[in-house]
């Protein structure tokens, strides 16, 4: 009984907990380990961003704790099946913007009748209302990162998992969506676990900021991101802090280089 207890007590107390986890890929030249001896918890509620530079194995580390892939080595819990949103929106282009959310809703089990109404409070909360009819082509890059973000929601999952989701957009646009971004996690209290490799998106968006070392991935270092929200990507603190934040990530970088 006592074994249940402290479970139960674990799943609220983490959305995620990563514990030693490490991962190898075969490669023809032998075992390749990308991520090494890696130790996360993410509280409920919290906002944590993942930064490192390409190839560190942020993405990989992104998609063990989705469930997508298994860790070589430790363990990887979390508080009920995570929300992934990639880069891409991966919409699907034979469908409304409206009914890329419903199928979401679907496959959660949400009865039809009860779908639309959802998905409008999606589409309102992403401040797309109006835009159920609209086709994936007739939206901008900004709206379909939206929708993709109202899809995630659907799932009503407590962690919601993003990998580097605005890289792609233009610089107003991607300002935009950080505020949007940031009102929908306060309003909706998940969990956000965001992988980047721009530094002052970092800062902008978290409450924790993990770096990862060159491959293989290990924890380099962490800040806590003490900065009130709302914040500007340009605003003082956060180029102060993305500054520190910079240079030991160059070292990171310099060190790799040089084996």
């Amino acid at each position: 009984m006592a074994t249940t207890l402290a479970k139960a007590e674990e799943a609220v107390e983490h959305a995620a907990r990563l514990d030693h986890v490490s991962k190898s890929f075969t490669t023809p030249a032998g075992q390749q380990l990308v991520l090494d001896d890696i130790s996360i918890d993410v509280a409920p509620g919290e906002f944590v961003t993942l930064l490192g530079a390409s190839g560190c194995g942020k993405s990989t580390l992104l998609n063990l704790v989705a469930g997508l892939d298994r860790p070589t080595a430790g363990s990887i819990t979390t508080d009920g099946r995570p929300a992934l949103m990639f880069q891409e929106h991966a919409l699907f282009p034979w469908l409304t913007a409206g009914r890329n959310i419903e199928l979401a809703l679907k496959l959660r089990g949400v009865p039809k009748p009860e779908r639309r109404g959802r998905t409008e409070e999606l589409l309102a909360l992403v401040r797309l209302k109006g835009a159920y009819g609209k086709r994936v082509h007739e939206l901008s890059g900004g709206m379909r990162q939206r929708v993709a973000l109202a899809r995630a929601l659907a799932q009503e999952s407590n962690l919601l998992l993003m990998d580097e989701p605005f890289a792609a957009l233009d610089a107003i646009t991607r300002d935009l969506l950080h505020d949007e971004l940031t009102r929908i996690w306060a309003e909706t209290g998940v969990s956000v676990l965001f992988v980047t490799h721009n530094v002052r998106e970092a800062v902008r968006l978290a409450q924790r900021v993990i770096l990862l070392s060159s491959r293989p991935g290990r924890i380099a270092r962490e800040w806590t991101v003490g900065i009130p929200q709302p914040r500007r990507i340009e605003d003082a603190p956060v180029a102060e802090l993305s500054v520190e934040i910079t240079d030991v990530l160059r070292g990171e970088i310099s060190r790799h280089g040089q084996h």
